[in-house]
């Protein structure tokens, strides 16, 4: 085979282009904001306590403001058509739907109770009061776990397929439906399963959270989008906005991850063996929902940019909502809260992982590159090359 033939053939492995500096060792500026916001959280405890107290509904106000320059370059950058388009192929947001709802809350069931209520319950000794109810700390992460597999995520999941070069369209359609059926679903899905009837979902946070999240910036995206492209034109918003645009989603995730250690860093630090141990269930659920998800695809054919998203939206969990509802339902200092931190700890470097594992494996799929939202337009060409 010739020099030229494998260059060709490397190219087919892999979705996308090269990355940025910044981008290709994202992994490690996501470590480093870790330890910086849990640093910043335990030295300077007074602002941490401030910043998490500007909260509206327990939506946090920093949060959402970082979140919304996360979630904007994204979704300016989507073309609605394809929205349309993606509402008109079922099968992804139709897998998505009964992997989330029919599959994934009952294997973390599954998963929490083999490893918390089992195999490492003699190294989880211990109660807390919980409304004035003793609870064996077993069962109070067990909850947490549980809080965290019946919340599908609805904003971070734009990241991740912005990331891994997939259909933005289709990912938004598939988020808008997840995030109406998370309001239907997640209270009496997790009244169910956590054998409470009296479980209190904040419904205002989920609904909040959702509009704040996802619909702001979506609608600040499309309203910009369209007035850009009828009075500056595609040249100008490819060339000029989007090149000084497309490092402030990623530099916004970054602030994220520093403020949501900053403000749960106390449970992680006062916990470190119970956090390793909470961890191995919510990694192995991950990767487990991430393969099924994926494998699925393949077998109903699905073309790379709609199957890549797919997995990743079951695979990750809406982290804020899983919080909100254990602080209010078992307190800031419970087990279940602990959980649910957890979950964040171990979701973005995990998810990061399996973006690159869809990155690597997208020639198992038919391609449609031209579907894909990149994150960097340089890449545009290379990409393309890929088909």
């Amino acid at each position: 085979m010739t020099t030229e033939r494998r260059n060709e053939s490397s190219k087919r492995v892999q979705a996308g282009g090269k990355l940025s500096f910044f981008e290709r060792y994202l992994t490690i500026w996501v470590i480093l904001c870790i330890v910086a916001g849990i640093s910043l959280g335990r030295t300077f405890p007074g602002v941490a306590e401030a910043l998490d107290a500007m909260s509206i509904y327990q939506v946090s106000v920093p949060i959402a403001i970082c979140l919304f320059f996360m979630m904007y370059p994204i979704m300016v950058k989507i073309d609605f058509s394809q929205a349309r388009q993606a509402a008109q192929t079922p099968k992804p947001v139709v897998l998505t739907l009964v992997v989330n709802w029919l599959i994934k809350p009952f294997t973390m069931v599954a998963f929490a109770q083999f490893f918390l209520g089992w195999l490492f319950r003699p190294l989880l000794e211990g109660t807390e009061i919980i409304r004035g109810v003793e609870v064996s700390l077993t069962n109070s992460y067990i909850a947490g776990a549980i809080l965290l597999g019946i919340a599908p995520c609805t904003a971070m999941v734009l990241m991740w397929g912005y990331l891994s070069f997939s259909n933005q369209g289709h990912t938004l359609v598939m988020v808008a439906i997840n995030s109406l059926a998370m309001l239907f679903l997640y209270a009496p899905l997790g009244g169910w399963l956590l054998s409470a009837n009296d479980l209190i979902v904040p419904w205002e946070t989920i609904v909040l959270s959702v509009l704040v999240y996802v619909g702001l910036p979506l609608l600040a995206g499309a309203i910009s989008r369209t007035w850009i492209l009828r009075y500056k034109g595609k040249v100008w918003f490819d060339q000029v906005f989007l090149k000084y645009l497309s490092p402030v989603a990623i530099a916004a995730l970054l602030i994220t991850l520093v403020l949501l250690f900053a403000f749960k860093g106390d449970l992680i630090v006062e916990n470190p063996f119970h956090i390793l141990l909470i961890a191995v269930p919510l990694f192995i659920q991950t990767n487990f929902i991430f393969l099924i998800t994926y494998v699925a695809a393949q077998k109903l054919k699905l073309v790379y940019e709609d199957a890549a998203p797919a997995a990743l939206i079951g695979a990750s969990n809406h982290f804020e909502v899983a919080i909100a509802t254990s602080v209010t339902l078992f307190g800031l200092n419970s087990g279940a809260a602990l959980a649910t931190v957890v979950g964040v700890l171990i979701e973005v470097p995990v998810m990061l992982m399996l973006v690159e594992v869809c990155k690597r494996t997208a020639f198992w799929f038919p391609r449609e590159p031209e579907k894909a939202t990149l994150p960097d337009p340089r890449c545009l060409k290379t990409y393309s090359a890929t088909r």
